[in-house]
């Protein structure tokens, strides 16, 4: 028994190491065939338009196509779940972003874990919240509109884009830093959110800047302030909450790079690499810009950390207001 052992050790050991071999030459040679890159919305769009900018530009780099597949319903679910179960070699990924990887977690129970199903990638960048009001409320700063509040307990409501949505948990969180009370008025999107703000039907919300612009500079809508670090380049003239005595407010309508969960590290960090090398040219950054969207690169383990930040943030605020979504 010992000679047979002895006689097929060699012929494992050379299977062995040729199985190695082949696997680490398919991550180096990857990507060899088209990559699919799961947008969690209909065609059309702000995220939409995100996804196909870097998947052009990708497909550059990688010499391979990168095809966006659009996705949507069950608020991102349905392109999460595919992602997930998805064979984790690279070739089907998705534009992780707030609603999947941030509030839907946060509020909701859902067919995947945030975290453990997924393998982040990369950041590709972030457009912060606007806190806006019809222009017939008798307010120009964000102190004034609190006082405001304030002195009209109840009498004022605001629109969102739907029950547990950044813009619901968003202004939740102004409510509770500030002490005010406005009575929520949830939307099936935030389209007629905004048709409803603008008639004076409702009295302030809390989009993504990206989304606002469009009736901030036709003066449809007054801006008060916005989140984030620092003033948008898209508007420096909105002041941040944190200037304005209310820091902590930093979450934003961001977007990445993610994948199944036990892609190779060779795979993630090349996609990391060549994500990173879009985000830095200067043609990306002003196309992005015109989305009010600015660039943050990352590499996989900051991402990861910022998921797990946001979700964080999300679930606290939600837990605080008594939120859940059925």
């Amino acid at each position: 028994m010992s000679k047979f052992c002895n006689r097929l050790l060699p012929i494992f050991l050379s299977s062995f190491i040729l199985a190695i071999s082949s696997s680490a030459f398919s991550q180096s040679a990857y990507p060899t065939k088209t990559i699919r890159l799961i947008a969690p919305v209909s065609a059309g769009g702000g995220l939409d338009n995100i996804a196909r900018a870097v998947a052009e530009r990708l497909s550059k780099n990688l010499g391979q196509s990168v095809i966006v597949d659009n996705l949507s319903g069950g608020g991102g679910a349905i392109a999460a779940i595919t992602t997930a179960k998805a064979n984790p070699d690279g070739y089907t990924l998705m534009i992780a972003y707030v609603g999947t990887h941030g509030t839907n977690p946060a509020v909701r129970k859902l067919n995947y874990d945030a975290i453990k199903d997924f393998t982040p990638i990369g950041m590709i960048g972030a457009t912060p919240n606007v806190l806006i009001v019809n222009p017939q409320v008798p307010a120009k700063t964000l102190g004034e509109f609190i006082a405001y509040v304030k002195k009209n307990p109840s009498k004022l409501s605001y629109g969102s884009s739907g029950p547990g949505t950044l813009t619901h948990l968003s202004m939740e969180e102004f409510k509770m830093a500030t002490g005010i009370f406005m009575v929520h008025i949830p939307y099936r999107g935030i389209a007629p959110a905004f048709t409803d703000l603008i008639g004076g039907q409702t009295d302030a919300m809390f989009p993504g800047l990206f989304a606002a612009m469009p009736y901030i500079t036709t003066n449809r809508v007054r801006p008060l302030a916005v989140t984030g670090v620092k003033r948008s380049p898209a508007d420096p003239s909105i002041p941040t909450f944190t200037e304005l005595g209310y820091p902590g407010f930093e979450g934003q309508q961001w977007y990445g790079i993610a994948g199944p969960a036990n892609m190779p590290p060779a795979v993630v960090a090349k996609l990391n690499t060549e994500l990173n090398k879009v985000l830095s040219s200067p043609e990306f950054a002003d196309k992005m810009s015109a989305e009010a969207l600015t660039v943050l690169p990352m590499n996989p383990q900051q991402f990861a950390t910022y998921i797990k930040d946001d979700i964080a943030r999300w679930s606290k605020v939600a837990k605080d207001r008594h939120i859940e979504i059925e």
